[in-house]
């Protein structure tokens, strides 16, 4: 598994490892486990309201391949 260099991109949040990935450069739908026992979805922003959902003003709705659930499940096991 491959860790993300918080330093080289000036974050400061959560250390993240990745888990699986759509892509191999660039920005795509990426999933991350945190040091904080979390985890972290990149994706395609979806309009919550459009879908139909409703969500907390600090919620964000992600669209991924399903696909990428399986690797990343596998990544972890």
């Amino acid at each position: 598994m491959i860790s993300v260099d918080k330093e080289a991109n000036g974050a400061t949040g959560p250390t993240l490892e990745l888990l699986a990935t759509a892509c191999t450069s660039g920005t795509c739908p990426t999933i991350f486990k945190s040091d904080r026992g979390t985890i972290l979805i990149q994706g395609y922003a979806v309009n919550a309201q459009q879908a139909g959902v409703t969500l907390a003003a600090d919620e964000l709705l992600v669209e991924i391949p399903a696909e990428l659930l399986v690797a990343a499940y596998s990544a972890s096991a």
